[in-house]
C-alpha cells in the first residue's frame, strides 16, 4: 500500500508505503528511505511497534540527527579529518561531526527522496550519488531492497555501482525496542554479538587502527547479557565479510519476550544505546545495531576495504528476523 505522507518545502511529495506478511507489518518512507515503524506479536500475541520514529514528516525534518530508520550512505559511520586519499587524488569531505565525516555529511542518503517501485513481497529503493556529491569521488548508482520472507523476516539488500574509484559504506540506522517504542529504556534488554574483538577509539570516536579482545571487558557479548547503556562502539564480527547473510545478533527483551535475530554479510556491527539521542527521546529509548565495515576504513588500510572501483557491484545484505520466547 502506497500513501501521501506529507510534503517537502520543495514541493516534493513524500510516499510511505506498507508491507504485511506472516504477521509483520513494515511502513517504510520514501524520505531517507526510512523504516517508520515495524510491528511484530509479543509472547501474548499482541502487537506493537517496536522501533523509534516520528508519526508525521515534520518530526524527522525537525530532528534530523538520530538518523531514525534511515538509510546511510555514502558512508555510514566516521570518516576522520573528513578527508581521504584514492587513486592518487586527495579528497576533502563535509565536516558534519567536529572535523569528521559522519553519515555522509550534511546531506547523506538519509535526507534524499528515493524512487520507490514495488518488487515481490517488498519494495526496490534507487537514487543517483553525483559524482563530487559532499566531497565524494564518482557518480555512485545505488539500489536498497526491503522485503519480507515467509516467516515475517526483514531483509535489506543493497546494490551500488560507481564509474570512478570511491568508497561506499551503507546501513540502516532503526533504533529498536522490542518492549513497544516509547515503553522506557532498553538497558534490561538482553544482547549477544557474535564478535570476540572491537575497534577501541578516541574521544570523537575515531578508531586507533587496533582490533582489541573483548575477553574480560564491557564490550563481551558473546554470551547473552543486559545491554546496558554507554555504547557507540563497532565490534568485529567473528565471521568477517561473507557472501551471504550469517547470524551475527540476538536482542531478547524478557518483558515481552521479543527476540530480534541479526544476520549479515558485513563485517562490523556499531552498538549504540542511544546514550545522546537527544529531544523527544529520553537516552536509552532505543538500540541501533547498524551492521557496516568499519569507521574510518578509508584511512585505514589495515581494515576490511570499502572501495569500489568501476565494473564492480557493491553488494550487501542484512535480515531482521522476528520471533518470541
Amino acid at each position: 500500500m502506497n500513501e501521501l505522507f506529507g510534503t517537502l518545502s520543495d514541493g516534493t511529495p513524500v510516499h510511505r508505503w506498507t508491507l504485511e506478511r506472516a504477521g509483520v507489518r513494515v511502513r517504510v518512507l520514501s524520505y531517507g528511505g526510512i523504516v517508520q515503524d515495524v510491528e511484530v506479536p509479543d509472547r501474548d500475541g499482541r502487537t506493537g511497534n517496536v522501533v523509534l520514529g516520528f508519526s508525521d514528516l515534520d518530526g524527522y525534518l525537525r530532528h534530523p540527527e538520530p538518523f531514525l530508520g534511515a538509510l546511510i550512505g555514502r558512508y555510514a559511520n566516521r570518516i576522520a579529518g573528513a578527508r581521504f586519499s584514492l587513486a592518487g587524488r586527495d579528497h576533502t569531505l563535509a565536516a558534519n561531526n567536529g572535523p569528521n565525516s559522519l553519515h555522509g555529511g550534511e546531506r547523506g542518503f538519509d535526507k534524499r527522496v528515493w524512487d520507490v517501485s514495488p518488487v515481490a513481497h517488498g519494495l526496490r529503493l534507487s537514487l543517483v550519488s553525483e559524482d563530487g556529491e559532499e566531497g565524494f569521488p564518482g557518480r555512485l548508482e545505488v539500489s536498497v531492497t526491503y522485503t519480507l520472507d515467509e516467516r515475517g523476516a526483514l531483509g535489506i539488500a543493497y546494490e551500488a555501482v560507481t564509474d570512478a574509484p570511491t568508497h561506499v559504506n551503507l546501513t540502516n540506522h532503526s533504533y529498536w525496542n522490542l518492549a513497544g517504542a516509547g515503553s522506557g529504556s532498553t538497558a534490561g534488554h538482553e544482547l549477544r554479538l557474535a564478535a570476540s574483538r572491537y575497534t577501541p577509539s578516541d574521544a570523537d570516536l575515531i578508531p586507533n587502527g587496533e582490533l582489541a579482545d573483548v575477553s574480560g571487558t564491557r564490550f563481551d557479548f558473546r554470551e547473552a547479557r543486559k545491554a546496558g547503556t554507554g555504547y557507540d562502539d563497532n565490534f568485529v564480527l567473528d565471521k568477517g565479510v561473507t557472501a551471504a547473510a550469517e547470524e551475527v545478533a540476538e536482542l531478547y527483551d524478557p518483558a515481552s519476550g521479543r527476540v530480534l535475530t541479526v544476520a549479515t554479510t558485513e563485517p562490523g556491527m556499531q552498538l549504540y544505546t542511544s546514550d545522546h539521542i537527544g529531544e523527544p527521546f529520553t537516552p536509552g529509548d532505543g538500540i541501533a545495531l547498524e551492521t557496516q565495515h568499519f569507521p574510518d576504513s578509508p584511512n585505514r588500510p589495515e581494515f576490511p576495504s570499502t572501495v569500489l572501483k568501476p565494473g564492480e557491484v557493491f553488494r550487501s545484505e542484512t535480515v531482521y528476523g522476528f520471533g518470541v520466547r
